[in-house]
């Protein structure tokens, strides 16, 4: 079992954090129990936070009597919680032994089967909770009592799923207006290494992923238009946002917190959290606003394949501001070496492993239906037709894995070279390209925005997706 932040600092940051909380809300000229019931305060937030800061054993065990004896289901998330970042293995076995009593649990699980239990039920938390949350993590980061201290009324996701990742706000850096160069500098690439390759009003560019594994954010404005790149390594998704939004540009980026393990990213202006699968604000003021981000694709291929087809890109330079060993297969290696997860989901479907690769079909402006399409499939049918809903589309995947996805209405394909030519029902050439593809004889028929994706954090973050496979 890992304990990221089960140090002393923590301990003292956590007190410090606990008292400077108990006295706002007592000076505060609204009482506590407008806030929440003090009965709530009381048996709930305080005393976890009493018994996280306890200095002996007899203060530890008059706790969690106490605690024990006004048991409520909503105190499950808490203590589940406090175990995690106690740093006192006393106490640690002191909860669970609690927490085993009071739910009937196995003895033998550990806290990713324990807090599976918690979320496969309805619920329980109270309002109460996001004020013990804002408290309890305000101990790593000030900034982060931003995102839940009185939101409680503007949350669109289960709170007791926002699980933090271990880094501070942008403690994995986003690359704002990162230095890129020409394909002939990039010597630190060889054509075998996986990139991310983007074309925006005839821009063409890559993002290695050698690079943005340590980043796993880039902010900056392409082919005139301002946008953020979004790489979650836990569940394997590269999504492009065009950050602006009726007229307002949203300036993101990394939250430190996951929502079943997909990434949570923030704004600056408001501090709200958003979804990355989404794009749209989740936790905060922004929620309920009919904010939602167009999301452009992406394609993830083999440099050498992008630069071939597109001889005038531009790429990252190594000259990111950070050091970091950009070496290929080097970030997050232990990870993705494995099906293993770093942080669970609610569910586990072993319609495909964990970490298998899918293609995500969806249109959220048009459609709630959501597809997910398993990239070994694809690679055996490098041609596939389909419909999203009644919209035709088809999946074109290349001799490197990539896909590309095209708004293909009456027309069938065949003939595939595997690249950028194909030849339609009728024998009709046409060529690919990523913002459209275009037939010898003129009509041309638009891309259709896709981004890959690993299993298991898209059927959680969308329990409802076809998988074909």
């Amino acid at each position: 079992m890992k304990f990221v932040f089960g140090t002393l600092l923590f301990s003292l940051l956590l007190t410090s954090s606990f008292l400077l909380w108990t006295f706002e809300n007592q000076s505060k000229k609204e009482p506590i129990s407008k806030q929440v019931s003090p009965k709530q305060t009381e048996e709930g937030s305080l005393l976890f936070f009493q018994l996280l800061s306890a200095p002996d054993k007899t203060t530890q065990d008059a706790i969690i009597k106490k605690i024990g004896a006004h048991w409520r289901e909503s105190y499950e998330i808490l203590l589940l919680e406090s175990f995690y970042f106690s740093d006192s293995p006393r106490v640690r076995t002191l909860l669970i032994e609690l927490f085993q009593k009071k739910t009937k649990q196995p003895v033998d699980t550990d806290l990713d089967s324990w807090l599976q239990y918690v979320w496969n039920k309805e619920p329980s938390y109270t309002p109460d909770y996001f004020e013990f949350k804002a408290t309890l993590y305000r101990g790593i980061d000030r900034k982060f009592e931003n995102y839940f201290k009185d939101r409680a009324k503007e949350s669109l996701i289960r709170l007791d799923e926002v699980r933090w990742g271990g880094v501070l706000q942008d403690g994995i850096p986003p690359l704002r207006r990162p230095k890129m160069i020409s394909a002939e500098k990039a010597n630190y690439l060889r054509d075998g290494n996986i990139v991310f390759g983007i074309e925006v009003n005839g821009e063409a560019r890559a993002y290695p992923k050698r690079i943005m594994a340590w980043h796993e954010m880039f902010v900056d404005s392409i082919g005139g238009i301002p946008l953020a790149g979004v790489y979650c390594t836990l569940c394997g998704t590269v999504i492009l946002y065009k950050t602006v939004h009726k007229g307002k540009n949203h300036e993101l980026g990394t939250s430190g917190f996951l929502y079943r393990s997909n990434k949570l990213m923030y704004d600056k202006a408001t501090q709200s959290l958003w979804s990355t699968l989404e794009g749209k604000p989740v936790i905060g003021p922004l929620v309920d606003k009919g904010i939602a981000l167009e999301y452009m694709s992406v394609v993830t291929t083999t440099w050498g394949q992008w630069k071939k087809l597109h001889p005038n890109t531009s790429v990252l330079s190594l000259d990111t501001g950070h050091s970091r060993n950009y070496g290929e297969g080097v970030a997050y290696k232990e990870y993705f070496a494995t099906d293993d997860l770093m942080f669970t989901v609610p569910k586990i479907d072993t319609s495909l492993k964990n970490k298998d690769e899918i293609l995500s079909i969806r249109l959220p402006h048009k459609t709630d239906k959501k597809l997910a399409i398993a990239s070994k499939y694809l690679r055996k049918n490098k041609i596939y037709h389909s419909n999203l809903d009644g919209i035709p589309f088809t999946v074109f995947t290349d001799r490197t894995g990539a896909h590309r996805v095209y708004f293909t209405e009456e027309f069938q394909f065949k003939d595939y070279d595997k690249g950028v030519v194909v030849h339609d029902q009728n024998g009709v050439q046409w060529t690919l390209t990523e913002a459209k593809m275009i037939r010898s004889t003129g009509e041309e028929l638009p891309r259709f925005p896709t981004h890959n994706a690993f299993w298991f954090g898209y059927k959680a973050a969308f329990p409802d997706a076809e998988l074909i496979k």
